[in-house]
């Protein structure tokens, strides 16, 4: 029961990592707010996967990318489980892959704002109460695209590069009050989100990767709950790690 007593907000928690992501904290004691921006269904079957296992969940509506709508669904958390003391800023913010030559401004400005504003919201939304109780996690899910870029996805790497440099920014100021705040870069994870790429680019990958596999969404939620757990990372922080098989070495 590593996260015994904790409560934590995962975004865009209704599939993919921040499903397992949730029900794996659920899993180790952690009272979970499944955070999602259309799929309540989805959603509400995390939820219940939680409670039926003795757990404690609840589903929360909101575009992270909303100052107001993240703030409502900070204030409903808190009176609903208690105030949050872990958040994994998960939540995907879509993109078009397409070459540079054609990614028209609109649709990299979208990725960009959107990608820093929803950490940056949401972030603001809960520190003020971590600093109150004198601690907290942050954990950004990133991607290895930050590090390694790939052809179409210039969009995606300079806004999780972005995600990166901002969670590092958080570990220096935050630091002092207790808050540690760590970045988990996933490889090539096979969810609804990269469902697009060919079967012929999965398989190339995990060729590629010393693991000899694709991730899947567990492995990333592993990791996340080890960074979470203060029992066991306690003194780590402003850490960048990939979970990708050793496809990225730093």
């Amino acid at each position: 029961m590593l996260m015994k007593d904790r409560i934590v907000l995962v975004t865009g928690a209704s599939r993919g990592i921040g499903a397992a992501t949730a029900r794996l904290l659920g899993a180790h004691g952690a009272a979970v707010a499944v955070n999602y921006l259309r799929s309540e269904a989805a959603a509400r079957g995390v939820v219940d996967d939680i409670t039926a296992a003795g757990g404690r969940a609840t589903g929360v509506q909101a575009d992270v990318r909303d100052r107001a709508q993240v703030e409502a669904m900070v204030a409903r958390v808190q009176d609903e489980l208690g105030v949050v003391d872990t958040l994994v800023l998960n939540a995907a913010i879509q993109f078009p892959v397409v070459p540079f030559t054609e990614y028209p401004w609109e649709a990299f400005e979208a990725k960009l704002v959107g990608e820093l504003g929803a950490a940056f919201f949401c972030c603001r939304a809960v520190v003020p109460a971590m600093i109150e109780r004198g601690g907290g996690c942050i954990i950004a899910v990133s991607s290895g695209l930050s590090r390694h870029p790939g052809h179409g996805f210039c969009a995606h790497s300079t806004a999780k590069s972005g995600l990166d440099a901002f969670a590092r920014s958080l570990a220096l100021e935050l630091g002092p009050q207790g808050i540690r705040v760590n970045v988990v870069a996933p490889g090539l994870t096979l969810t609804d989100a990269t469902s697009f790429l060919p079967p012929a680019a999965k398989e190339a990958s995990a060729r590629m990767t010393p693991l000899g596999r694709n991730a899947q969404p567990e492995d990333i939620a592993g990791v996340i709950l080890a960074m979470a757990a203060s029992d066991t990372t306690g003194f780590v922080s402003g850490a960048y790690v990939p979970v990708s098989g050793g496809s990225l070495m730093l």
